[in-house]
């Protein structure tokens, strides 16, 4: 009989741990939470110093049964939930659930490994009273936002809305940004390119002043003036200036780094980010080590990395790559809002590459975990040295400038280099070797219109990159985030960026209006630093709830007094229904707009909203292609006369057959650019964007 039952939060992570641990523990999952605030009523006690109302989760009851029997024939129970305040508060709620009668040890551990676990086990701590305060605060004061707001929407715009500090603030972000490209005007301006040759060499360059000054170009009467002064096709290089520069490795991950980079390189929702760095960090069977955690814990804001894994890193570099290959090590700076508890997001072993893991892993571990252990990697490689060469050549006072950039030596750009949201920098543009005085020929002058952008859309990178920079929530806030206010339909995804939707601005400009505060980026960023506080021990939790409660409960009873009943019209669909003759309308659903009849609920007659791509079936040859949207709101394309014709394809069918084979050509995705292919055979042809 084992001696000590020591409690994780995963199966996964059971299963792991008690392989290092031996015989003498039993490992067991609480399933995260066994406790919780009820879903059916609020659960605090507003006159009563906020007394959270706990009780057990519905479902969780046969499982606290199974760990009180194991709990009273343990010795020791360890509490080993994750290493954050949300793993604390499990500890704490698991002690108070399982009873008075044990003695109750908190472990934590950055990483699953064996050398982890096993230290962690020879210094166990009391709970940190602190974090979970910290982490009762958080719960109780987004119960006490979302409980009240919420019905508040039902009543005045529409069942099923909710509201909350982080959500709430984010979907002020997208219709803020909305309004400013809605309010965009855009303004001329005028470019001027020219080829330029240089004996066999050929290289571009632009147009940059006329006799040292800056021009402006508004306008084409602008570019005419500066075209009119050029005189004949030969310009003289005045100025060559050559530099070497070096370009420095980003530091690992954080967890919302690791969300950012994810979505810009694997195309991975911060959701899916989570939850595949999840199973990552708590182990996969690798042969000849048993279970094993691939990554280090994957909710930190910290960039710090211990001595250990640099030194093990370090070989790894020198004995791959050389001796200069390997940076010199250097302090990363934590940001101000970072809590700094544990390590950055790496490999548990940089001797695990990803290549030897591949064939342990599914396509989508693999890809994360390759990200991860290329960033941490590069991270303490050597900077890349880049030489810049800018050039400035002039004909009768006007100037053009070309600028060149090659890579002299790669370093860290080896194995990685960090993405961006915005256009990337062009590498390897190699200019001729000229000397000053010589003179280089114009071959073609272009001058190009152009009108200033209005911002971006915020793509889910850029989101989760600026409720960091602002403050909003925690690294763990950001994923349940996002998904909340696309499940509440307040915003919708186009061409992988966030549109606000009717009712979400509906929802935003009721929040405006009646709880400013709770959709104010300062007030919620210092409401953080107030949980903060609560987490470092120098502030009450009841103090800091109290003095937010006390000016909110006004804000709510004056909202039910004084908000307006919304109504939101259903936008008519311009045709009768087929079964009663009443009007047809748009209403939204789960899983987007469709049809329904207004005569609801005496009528229930639904359809689906269908455009065709004016394709004939290549199956039936009678019905018409149309496209479609599956329940995870992927496009696809299928026969309009479905049952009788089944035809269904993820590629977009274009009405030609293939030469080869006479199957139809479909238009297929492939990367950036798009290439049609025969559905059959290997036939491609190339698509001219």
């Amino acid at each position: 009989m084992a001696d000590n039952l020591v409690i994780v939060e995963s199966p996964a992570k059971a299963k792991t741990i008690e392989k290092y641990l031996g015989k003498r523990y039993k490992v067991v999952a609480s399933m995260g939470h066994l406790r919780d605030l009820p879903r059916s009523q609020m659960g605090i006690d507003t006159e009563n110093n906020y007394e959270p109302k706990y009780i057990t989760i519905r479902g969780k009851g046969p499982l606290l049964k199974d760990l009180k029997k194991e709990a009273k024939k343990a010795k020791k129970v360890f509490l080993a939930s994750d290493p954050d305040r949300e793993g604390e508060a499990i500890a704490w709620h698991l002690a108070h659930a399982l009873g008075e009668d044990n003695e109750y040890y908190r472990v934590v551990f950055n990483e699953i490994t064996k050398d982890a676990v096993k230290e962690s086990f020879k210094h166990p701590s009391e709970i940190n009273q602190d974090l979970v305060d910290a982490q009762q605060a958080r719960r109780i004061l987004d119960r006490l936002v979302g409980y009240n707001i919420s019905p508040v929407l039902w009543k005045k715009v529409k069942k099923g809305l909710s509201a909350g500090r982080v959500q709430s603030v984010a979907l002020r972000l997208i219709i803020d940004r909305e309004n400013e490209i809605r309010k965009f005007k855009p303004e001329e301006y005028w470019t001027i390119e020219s080829d330029f040759k240089y004996k066999r060499s050929e290289f571009k360059g632009k147009f940059n002043s006329v006799k040292n000054e800056k021009v402006k170009l508004n306008v084409k009467e602008d570019v005419d003036k500066v075209l009119a002064q050029i005189s004949g096709e030969e310009f003289t290089v005045d100025k060559v200036l050559k530099k070497e520069k070096k370009r420095f490795p980003a530091n690992s991950f954080t967890t919302s780094s690791l969300q950012q980079e994810a979505a810009r390189k694997l195309n991975f929702k911060a959701r899916k980010t989570m939850m595949v760095a999840q199973q990552l960090y708590e182990g996969i069977d690798i042969k000849g080590e048993g279970t094993v955690g691939l990554i280090t814990y994957m909710r930190t804001d910290s960039t710090r990395v211990s001595p250990v894994a640099k030194n093990e890193a370090a070989g790894y570099i020198e004995e791959t790559f050389g001796k200069e290959y390997l940076g010199a090590a250097k302090q990363q700076k934590a940001s101000a809002q970072s809590q700094d508890a544990h390590e950055a997001v790496r490999p548990t072993s940089s001797l695990r590459t990803p290549a030897n893991m591949k064939q342990y892993l599914s396509r989508d571990q693999h890809r994360l975990y390759k990200l991860i252990w290329d960033r941490f990697i590069a991270s303490l490689m050597a900077p890349a040295v880049l030489d810049t060469v800018r050039m400035d050549m002039t004909n009768n006072g006007v100037m053009f400038r070309s600028n060149g950039q090659t890579i002299k030596f790669k370093g860290f750009m080896q194995i990685y280099i960090e993405g961006n949201d915005d256009e990337e920098e062009e590498l390897n543009n190699r200019l001729p070797v000229i000397e000053e005085g010589e003179t280089v020929k114009s071959l073609k002058i272009t001058p190009n219109q152009h009108f200033t952008q209005p911002p971006p859309r915020y793509t889910e990178a850029r989101l989760v990159k600026t409720l960091e920079e602002l403050g909003i929530g925690r690294p763990s806030t950001y994923a349940p985030t996002i998904d909340t206010i696309q499940k509440r339909n307040y915003v919708r995804m186009d061409q992988k960026r966030f549109m606000p939707t009717e009712i979400g601005e509906i929802v935003n400009q009721s929040m405006e209006e009646y709880f400013p505060n709770i959709i104010d980026v300062d007030f919620t960023k210092t409401m953080e630093a107030d949980l903060d506080s609560v987490a470092d021990g120098d502030a009450s939790w009841v103090k800091v709830i109290d003095d937010f409660y006390k000016s909110f409960e006004p804000r709510v009873e004056r909202a039910e007094e004084e908000m307006e009943k919304i109504e939101i019209k259903d936008e008519p669909v311009g045709e009768d229904c087929e079964k009663c003759g009443s009007p047809m309308v748009y209403k939204m659903g789960r899983y987007g707009k469709f049809k329904a009849c207004s005569n609801f609920p005496d009528c229930r007659n639904t359809k689906a909203i269908v455009k065709s791509i004016g394709v004939t079936c290549p199956k039936c040859k009678k019905g018409d292609v149309i496209e479609r949207k599956s329940k995870k709101n992927r496009i696809f394309y299928g026969c309009d006369q479905y049952p009788e014709c089944d035809f269904i394809s993820w590629d977009r069918p274009i009405g030609r057959d293939c030469p080869k084979c006479d199957h139809h050509l479909v238009e297929a995705k492939k990367g950036k650019n798009a290439q049609v292919k025969c559905s059959n055979c290997d036939y491609t042809e190339k698509v001219n964007n």
